[in-house]
């Protein structure tokens, strides 16, 4: 085939590939709701006529369960590290009188305790806000109200950075945690979401959701984020499996208890991962290839270009440095995960370099036999083949990151 030909059918089928990988780009940008989210009181009864139902038929005696309904509100969040996120923010609970005065909390108490929690910003990480008393439809209570700042250690999944979704949880204990007391949502405490209908409709479960269909609430509207962006915010319980007792006998959260969590979903913006780490990653793609079009037979060309092994040699070193340092910068941020998803087209970079340094050399001496492909037209096929090759390999290791 004419040159002209070999660069078409490169351009034709690079294109192709390139909107296949932006499209694997764009669905793994896309977030996937949770459906175990609680959304009205009836789910969390329903929720937990399952740990009634342990309770009922365990042989030990074990006191009747007590609800107290408790919200939250996050002013602030940040990540330390790959592992740590600062909140600051306000928990409050209600205590109906008459009946849950025994597990009510003192002047100065905080009655919630942070299991993950193992720092805090200040001296003071939590202190009583407010105690207001109120009548409602179930009688008198008292609703009553910290102010947190802490840090807590979870483990995040890197693997799709810099595609990936950050779901940060708060999971709270009571202060009594040894008793069968559960904290349920306080769903009516929300102003956005005046009656539970209009909530339920808000936070509707889709298949396929858009982010229009999810619902953020108990996060600071104002609230600076840096590169990240609000996605979703929801309750659920995670059931509680622990191989000790604490010390305390009468302890009956060792199995299947049901831990409230309150979890925010956080969406990475893609450009400032793209600027920093792909852009660079794209322009050194670029000057290996433009040095592989240097590359000539031809005395008239390679004397115009100025082509010579060691000269590729030395530019692909060059290169070579350029990339480990921007992995190594890489690698800083996620000491403690697996490789993840940005890092394969590191790995692949040093490949290509080994190959383009390999194919030249081989392309220099001139071997008589097996490599004719090389010699052909000016190294033609490994020219053409760059792209198709670079887009196809990125296409795979999105698919296999992606599953």
């Amino acid at each position: 085939m004419r040159h002209v030909t070999w660069w078409w059918l490169s351009a034709l089928v690079s294109a192709i590939l390139l909107i296949l990988l932006v499209r694997l780009w764009v669905g793994m940008n896309d977030y996937a709701v949770v459906h175990e989210q609680l959304v009205t009181a009836e789910e969390v009864d329903a929720y937990l006529e399952d740990w009634q139902k342990y309770v009922s038929d365990s042989q030990v005696e074990i006191e009747p369960m007590r609800k107290i309904r408790t919200g939250i509100f996050v002013q602030s969040l940040s990540f330390f590290n790959s592992t740590e996120v600062s909140l600051t923010g306000y928990i409050w609970q209600h205590y109906r009188s008459g009946i849950d005065d025994d597990i009510r909390p003192g002047r100065g108490e905080v009655g919630f305790v942070f299991p993950e929690q193992v720092a805090s910003n200040g001296d003071t990480n939590t202190r009583e806000a407010y105690r207001i008393p109120y009548v409602d439809a179930n009688g008198p209570g008292e609703v009553i109200g910290w102010y947190f700042d802490a840090v807590l250690r979870q483990p995040f999944d890197y693997k799709k950075y810099p595609f990936d979704h950050k779901t940060a949880w708060i999971r709270m204990w009571h202060k009594e945690f040894w008793r069968n007391i559960v904290l349920v949502p306080d769903f009516s405490a929300y102003d956005d979401l005046d009656e539970v209908d209009e909530y339920v409709k808000n936070c509707k479960l889709l298949d396929e959701p858009s982010s229009s269909d999810l619902c953020v609430f108990g996060i600071d509207k104002d609230m600076v984020l840096g590169t990240w962006e609000r996605e979703d915010t929801y309750f659920d319980y995670a059931k509680a499996y622990y191989d000790s007792d604490f010390g305390i006998s009468t302890y009956v959260g060792q199995h299947q208890f049901p831990e409230l969590r309150y979890n925010f979903v956080l969406k990475r913006n893609f450009e400032n991962a793209f600027i920093v780490y792909l852009l660079p990653l794209l322009l050194v793609a670029m000057l290996l290839f433009a040095a592989l079009l240097t590359v000539s037979n031809k005395e008239e060309l390679s004397g115009r270009f100025g082509f010579n092994t060691s000269g590729f040699i030395g530019a692909c070193s060059a290169l070579f440095f350029v990339v480990l340092l921007a992995h190594i910068q890489l690698r800083e941020q996620f000491g403690g995960s697996g490789i993840v998803y940005i890092e394969n087209f590191y790995i692949l970079m040093y490949i290509l370099l080994v190959l383009a340094t390999t194919n030249v050399y081989l392309f220099s001496v001139r071997p008589r036999r097996g490599f004719d492909w090389i010699l052909y037209e000016d190294n033609m096929v490994f020219k053409a083949a760059y792209w198709p090759v670079v887009l196809s390999c990125l296409i795979l290791i999105t698919l296999g990151v992606s599953q």
